[in-house]
């Protein structure tokens, strides 16, 4: 299990801040993210990846007990 946590947009789709989720087998930080947010008539959105609070790659692997957190990107102005 990872602690995935939720920012901005993500947090409203999924209505939440954080979840416990089981990770498949070799699964990566993509794949993870694929399959909590399937890609729906506009696409997918795309996010930085952080494991255990660092800057990770779409192709890392988490390990059970790491938090994973998605990034979307942020507008301002």
């Amino acid at each position: 299990m990872v602690r995935v946590r939720y920012f901005a947009s993500l947090r409203e789709r999924r209505g939440r801040d954080e979840e416990e989720v089981a990770l498949e087998p070799g699964e990566t930080l993509e794949h993870l993210y694929l399959r909590l947010f399937p890609a729906g008539h506009e696409g997918v959105l795309p996010v930085a990846y952080a494991r255990n609070a660092s800057v990770a790659r779409g192709s890392d692997r988490p390990q059970d007990g790491d938090e994973v957190a998605f990034l979307p990107p942020v507008g301002g102005g």
